[in-house]
């Protein structure tokens, strides 16, 4: 299967140097191009993509805004990857909050880039829960306080709760299953329930749904 690739940065020559990385390959294909997260939602409205490649910032509105727009609309939507200047960058943590399915450094090499552009299309995460966390301890300060409300972890057994927290503390499925002594297929079971009860898209959402329910906190 094709793997169409829709390219959002306000600068041309970026723009162009993706092009040319994502033609060369055999199985991705330029679905489209903006310069903006406005005129990306526009062209989306139409042009059929899988990926989004997503500057986070850029004039008019940026790549945040932009995603949470696109990821809201009906219907099935696109896997995004949000392009960053810094590794920790509170824009990046914003947009993955807004539903992206991860970030790249905009410096990283063309092979770390294909690579991810698969891995979404392929319903996973690109950056492992442990970077979520950096960026998460980076921001805990800006982190809403839970309200009085409901218990949002309700629909959770005790060890899906643990599983989570786990996840949250940003370890791999082989070292939870180590940790409670069980199977990394139970364990494997266990994430994708706790991801379908909460709706929650990937395992950086999870990590994302943990910090501002205060499941962990930052480390001091």
């Amino acid at each position: 299967m094709t793997i169409r690739v829709f390219l959002v940065d306000d600068q041309v020559m970026v723009r162009a140097g993706f092009v040319m990385v994502v033609e060369a390959q055999e199985d991705m294909t330029v679905a489209g191009e903006a310069g903006d997260g406005a005129e990306a939602l526009d062209r989306l409205a139409s042009a059929r993509a899988d990926v989004v490649l997503m500057d986070v910032r850029m004039p008019r509105m940026g790549g945040v805004e932009a995603t949470r727009r696109l990821l809201a609309r009906q219907g099935p939507a696109p896997r995004v990857i949000v392009l960053t200047t810094f590794d920790l960058d509170e824009y990046a943590f914003a947009a993955l909050r807004a539903g992206a399915s991860g970030f790249l450094v905009k410096d990283a090499p063309p092979e770390d880039m294909l690579a991810a552009i698969r891995t979404v299309h392929r319903g996973d995460a690109v950056i492992a829960p442990s970077t979520t966390r950096r960026l998460l301890d980076h921001v805990a300060a800006d982190l809403p306080v839970p309200g009085d409300g409901p218990d949002p972890l309700a629909a959770l057994t005790p060890r899906e709760r643990e599983i989570l927290q786990q996840i949250a503390l940003g370890r791999s499925n082989a070292e939870i299953a180590g940790l409670l002594f069980v199977s990394e297929g139970t364990v494997k079971t266990h994430v994708g329930r706790v991801l379908a009860k909460l709706g929650l898209r990937d395992r950086i959402q999870a990590v994302i749904f943990a910090y501002e329910n205060r499941l962990v906190r930052a480390r001091g």
